[in-house]
């Protein structure tokens, strides 16, 4: 039998799953209601979102559950240092609204894209690249959501006394119905919601942590006669320059090229909205990442023992430090947070990989050959393989990963390494051309996939500076060797008047 506690800490969950569940099913009505067409509504949600619902979906998809269990888990073993490293993140969404926003919006409005693939197959004008794109999405994306699945799982399990595949399934179910119901729109509302849980979350873990560590004074004294090196910017060494600089780039300047992230600067109301979500996504995102990062700091001063007491593994640390401050219902509201970041951005991947399988092949491949399919059907077929990809992942999911930030990390890599060149340089280079961008997203993709699976670094700087120097060469020698395809669709990236 489950013991009581269990299931007074799994109830904030279930309540918060079913409230989220009839949000989407509401949304997703109201979004199909409003007309536009299945595609429109389903994969960029009618272009509606406002500024506060536009900051939270893209927080709530770049904060997954390694920024709530994996890099507060670092910090713990680590100290400030990995706060400092953190910090860089709050330029995250000023980058991405600020270079990308208006003119994603203009472009994707005049040739009515939904998604970043349908943007570079028209600026490019290859179909090679676009499926190319398409498939480096669903790749890196399936990793990711791997890493989520697994993070929200293990918390799951260590809070609540349920089994790994209980809360896996959990969850699981929950992401998949929430994106197959909701589409883009109710995927975004549900991020926003979750958004706001991953506040409350990291209020309710503060708490408790200061409550068992007798308040904040002591815990930090406790660190400093324990650990010292915690309290300085490079921790006794353990945080060189060099790793300093390279996950600024990989977490915090390189992040405005993701694409989950950038498809959101295709569906802003107005550009009203899109400032409205600059000034509110800093300032929370701030507040999360630096909020929740410097937890994993000062659970130090509760968890004492060594990592082996943990389970060897420093995605143990947000778990064990919930289930050992907090009374069973606050432990239940604590692991919304994460949990609901785990989903967030399953939700979000999910709606890119299905989008990148049925619009950006199916759809291209039928547009090619002069068939139109049925509305009906590229609604069958888009809900079918959103509920596809979710089950593999989750199967996937099963024999679980360790260290699951570092899986996170890497797929940004690949993502960031992809498409930096092929979007910065689509959109503000007009002597880019397809060649260019093949040879920047296959060289680059190569070579820092390649580096990681080797462990091979330059400098001892992390591989995404191998990748994305590779993957620039590559873009402009490719692009000065040859010329412009005739199909590129340079009109509309580069008006004359503007």
């Amino acid at each position: 039998m489950v013991p009581v506690a269990s299931f007074a800490t799994l109830l904030p969950l279930i309540l918060f799953l079913l409230v989220a569940l009839v949000v989407s099913i509401v949304v997703r009505r109201r979004t199909a209601a409003a007309g536009g067409g299945f595609v429109s509504s389903y994969f960029i949600g009618n272009r509606a979102l406002g500024g506060f619902v536009l900051a939270m979906t893209t927080i709530a998809t770049y904060g997954s559950v390694s920024s709530f269990v994996g890099g507060p888990g670092q910090a713990w073993q680590t100290g400030f240092g990995w706060v400092y490293m953190a910090v860089v993140q709050v330029t995250a969404l000023v980058l991405l609204y600020g270079i990308f926003g208006k003119k994603m919006g203009l472009v994707s409005r005049r040739l009515n894209a939904v998604t970043v693939v349908d943007v570079v197959r028209a600026r490019y004008g290859s179909n090679a690249l676009a499926n190319l794109s398409a498939l480096v999405i669903v790749l890196f994306f399936a990793a990711t959501m791997v890493a989520q699945f697994v993070g929200g799982a293990k918390l799951f399990e260590a809070v609540t006394g349920y089994s790994y595949v209980v809360g896996l399934v959990l969850f699981g179910i929950a992401v998949v119905l929430f994106t197959t119901i909701g589409g883009f729109r109710g995927v975004a509302v549900t991020d926003a919601l979750c958004g706001i849980m991953m506040l409350v979350g990291i209020v309710v873990l503060a708490f408790g942590i200061l409550t068992a560590g007798g308040g904040y004074e002591a815990i930090m004294q406790s660190i400093k006669a324990k650990s010292p090196q915690m309290l300085e910017p490079f921790s006794g060494g353990t945080m060189p320059a060099s790793l300093f600089f390279t996950q600024w780039l990989l977490v915090g300047v390189f992040t405005f090229v993701l694409p989950q992230s950038v498809v959101r600067t295709m569906g802003y109301k107005d550009v009203k909205s899109l400032h409205s979500a600059m000034i509110w996504g800093t300032v929370i995102i701030g507040a999360m990442m630096i909020g929740v990062t410097s937890l994993g700091v000062l659970s130090a001063g509760v968890l004492t023992e060594d990592l082996a007491a943990y389970g060897g593994s420093v995605d143990n640390i947000i778990p064990t430090v919930i289930a050992r401050s907090l009374p069973p219902v606050l432990a239940g509201v604590a692991i919304i947070g994460p949990v609901a970041a785990s989903i967030s951005t399953v939700s979000s991947l999910l709606i890119s990989s299905s989008s990148a399988i049925i619009k950006d092949v199916y759809l291209a491949w039928c547009a090619d050959r002069g068939r139109t399919p049925a509305e009906r059907t590229v609604a069958f077929s888009s809900q079918a393989t959103t509920l596809l990809i979710g089950l593999l992942v989750f199967v996937l999911s099963i024999v679980p990963p360790d260290v699951i930030w570092k899986i996170n990390m890497f797929a940004f890599g690949g993502l960031e390494t992809a498409f930096f060149f092929v979007l910065v340089c689509g959109l503000f280079w007009k002597r880019a051309n397809a060649t260019g961008a093949l040879a920047s997203m296959v060289g680059g993709t190569v070579a820092y996939c390649a580096c990681m699976a080797a462990g091979f670094k330059v400098a001892d700087l992390h591989q995404i500076v191998i990748g994305i120097t590779v993957a620039g060469i590559l873009m402009v020698a490719g692009t000065l060797a040859s010329r412009q395809r005739p199909e590129a669709r340079m009109e509309v990236f580069f008006p004359e008047g503007e």
